[in-house]
C-alpha cells in the first residue's frame, strides 16, 4: 500500500513539472522575439486579397535599363537625385539594356523597339517655353544641332533617324536581345539659357531622357514600354572635367559627419524611370525658315496679342480648349482616363487605376489618394483632379501700343467728328509668380512671342519721357492690375531689342 502511495506522488510530481514546463513554452512563444504582427496578419483570414493591384515585383521592374557612362557628382545631397557634367560635343555611351525575366512581354520577342533620346530643360517653368527657347537658339546657331548621335562609336543602332523639327532629339531601332550602344552629343552648354551671359552664371540643368516602344499591329512603333531619364549640365569642352574635380576637392574638405548627407561618386550613371515624354502639339511648331523676333501683326481697327493662355505656366494652351484638356470629367471613360493620367505625368498609376473611369477616379477622396499614391504623388493627383493652380502674386495688363500712322488717323476722325472709326484695344493678362524682373521679361517674351535672348532691357517710361530701369524692387511696387501700353525699339547695337512699358 505504501509503495502504491508513493507511486501517485511520483506520478503527481511528474504531471506538475510537465504542466509548468508546458507553461513556460507558452511564454516563450509569445515572446517578443519570436511574436509577429505581420506574420499574423498575412494569414488568410486577416489577408485581403485584391487581384487589380498588381504585385510589388512587377512593379519595381522595369523591362529596360539604360546606363550612360558619365560619372555622377560626389556634391548632391542624399535622396537627391543624381547629377552628371557632360562635355559639350563629347560623346558618350548609353548602354541599351534588356531587363526582362524570362516570360516577360513575350510579343516583344525577337523583334525590335524603337526608342527616342531626347535633350530637354529640367526646369519646369524653361518647359512651358521649351519651342520658343530651342527657336532662340536655332536663331543663334543655324545648321547646328542641339543632340547628334555618333554613327560610327555606336553599336547595334538600326534606323536611325533625325527630325529638322526636333533638334533635340534622335530616334533608332534596335533589338534588345543584341548588344546596343548609343553614343550622344550634346552641342549646348548650360549658361546659353540663362537670361543674361555676363560671366558667372549658373546654367540651366537639362535632362537626357530615353522613351521606348513597340510596334503596334499598323506597323507603328507608337505603343509605350518604359521611359527614363537623368540630370545633367553640359560645360564646355573639358569644363565638366574641372568641375567633377572642383566637387570632389570640396567633399574632401568636409568633415567625416558632413560627407554622410552626401551620395558618393559613381563611375556611371542609372536613368531612373519616369513619364513618357509627351509629344510636341502641332500648335506650338513654327514651319517658318526664318524665324524673327516681331511682334504679332496688328489690325487696323483692333490691335490683338495672341492668346491669354500663354502667358502663365498654370494657364499654358496644349492645342486643345483649357476644359477639355486639363480637367477630368465624370463623363470620361475607361481610355480618356488612362490618356488624362499619362498626359498629367501618373503614367505610374495607369495600371493601378486601370479601370477606373472618370466619375470613378473624381469620388477618391484627398485621404484615399494618399493612401493608394503615396503622400508626394497622392496629393499632386488630387489638385490636378480639382484643377487646382498656384494664384498669381501679382496681374499687370499689357496692350501692344498701336502704329503711329494709325493714331494720327485716328485724331484726324475725332478731329472731324467721325467716331465710327474707334479702335478696340485688347489688352493681355500676364500673371506673375515671382515678383521680379526677369518674371516680367519672360512673360513679355511669351505674349509678343519674341525670343527671351532677343529682349536685352525692360524699362518703363517716366516723367517727362525718361526711361527707367524695370528691377525686382520697381515690379515688387507694382500696383496690382496696372496697365502698360507696350512698344519695342532697336538696341543701339542693333542685336536684339529693349521693351518699354508706357
Amino acid at each position: 500500500m505504501a509503495w502504491v502511495l508513493k507511486m501517485d506522488e511520483v506520478i503527481e510530481s511528474g504531471l506538475a513539472h510537465d504542466f509548468d514546463a508546458s507553461l513556460s513554452g507558452i511564454g516563450q512563444e509569445l515572446g517578443a522575439s519570436a511574436y509577429s504582427m505581420s506574420d499574423v496578419l498575412a494569414l488568410p483570414i486577416f489577408k485581403q486579397e485584391d487581384s487589380s493591384l498588381p504585385p510589388d515585383s512587377e512593379t519595381k521592374h522595369p523591362p529596360f535599363q539604360y546606363v550612360m557612362c558619365a560619372a555622377t557628382s560626389p556634391a548632391v545631397k542624399l535622396h537627391d537625385e543624381t547629377l552628371t557634367y557632360l562635355n559639350q560635343g563629347q560623346s558618350y555611351e548609353i548602354r541599351m539594356l534588356d531587363n526582362r525575366k524570362i516570360g516577360d512581354m513575350p510579343e516583344t520577342s525577337g523583334k525590335l523597339v524603337k526608342s527616342i533620346i531626347r535633350v530637354v530643360f529640367h526646369d519646369r517653368r524653361l518647359q512651358y517655353t521649351e519651342h520658343q527657347q530651342l527657336e532662340g537658339w536655332k536663331w543663334n546657331r543655324p545648321g547646328d544641332r542641339l543632340l547628334d548621335l555618333d554613327i560610327p562609336m555606336s553599336v547595334g543602332v538600326i534606323d536611325l533617324k533625325t527630325n529638322p523639327s526636333q533638334l533635340n532629339a534622335v530616334e533608332f531601332l534596335w533589338d534588345p536581345g543584341k548588344r546596343t550602344s548609343a553614343f550622344i552629343q550634346v552641342h549646348c552648354i548650360s549658361t546659353e539659357f540663362t537670361p543674361r551671359k555676363h560671366g558667372g552664371e549658373k546654367g540651366v540643368p537639362f535632362r537626357i531622357q530615353v522613351d521606348t516602344f513597340k510596334q503596334t499591329e499598323n506597323g507603328e512603333y507608337t505603343d509605350h514600354l518604359h521611359s527614363a531619364s537623368c540630370q545633367i549640365k553640359v560645360f564646355k569642352p573639358k569644363g565638366a572635367d574641372r568641375k567633377q574635380k572642383t566637387d570632389r576637392e570640396k567633399m574632401e574638405k568636409r568633415t567625416a559627419h558632413e560627407k554622410e548627407k552626401y551620395q558618393p561618386s559613381y563611375d556611371t550613371t542609372i536613368l531612373t524611370e519616369c513619364s513618357p515624354w509627351p509629344d510636341t502639339p502641332t500648335a506650338f511648331v513654327n514651319n517658318s525658315p526664318t524665324p524673327t523676333p516681331t511682334f504679332t501683326s496688328a489690325q487696323h481697327s483692333t490691335y490683338s496679342v495672341p492668346d491669354s493662355n500663354s502667358s502663365s505656366p498654370n494657364h499654358q494652351g496644349d492645342g486643345t480648349s483649357q476644359g477639355s484638356g486639363d480637367q477630368l470629367h465624370p463623363s470620361a471613360t475607361i481610355q480618356e482616363t488612362q490618356q488624362w493620367l499619362l498626359k498629367h505625368r501618373f503614367s505610374t498609376y495607369t495600371r493601378l487605376f486601370s479601370n477606373f473611369s472618370g466619375a470613378d477616379l473624381l469620388k477618391l477622396t484627398r485621404e484615399d489618394l494618399v493612401q493608394i499614391c503615396g503622400p508626394a504623388d497622392g496629393i499632386r493627383l488630387y489638385n490636378a483632379l480639382k484643377s487646382r493652380s498656384v494664384r498669381p502674386r501679382l496681374t499687370i495688363y499689357v496692350c501692344q501700343e498701336p502704329l503711329r500712322s494709325i493714331q494720327l488717323e485716328r485724331q484726324q476722325d475725332a478731329a472731324n467728328g467721325d467716331n465710327s472709326n474707334g479702335a478696340i484695344y485688347v489688352y493681355h493678362a500676364i500673371y506673375l509668380e515671382e515678383m521680379a524682373a526677369s518674371e516680367v521679361t519672360r512673360k513679355l517674351a511669351l505674349v509678343f512671342n519674341i525670343p527671351l535672348h532677343q529682349i536685352n532691357q525692360v524699362y518703363r517710361q517716366g516723367p517727362t519721357g525718361i526711361h527707367i530701369l524695370v528691377s525686382d524692387q520697381m515690379v515688387q511696387n507694382f500696383q496690382d492690375e496696372s496697365c502698360f501700353l507696350v512698344t519695342a525699339i532697336k538696341a543701339e547695337n542693333g542685336e536684339g531689342f529693349h521693351i518699354i512699358l508706357k
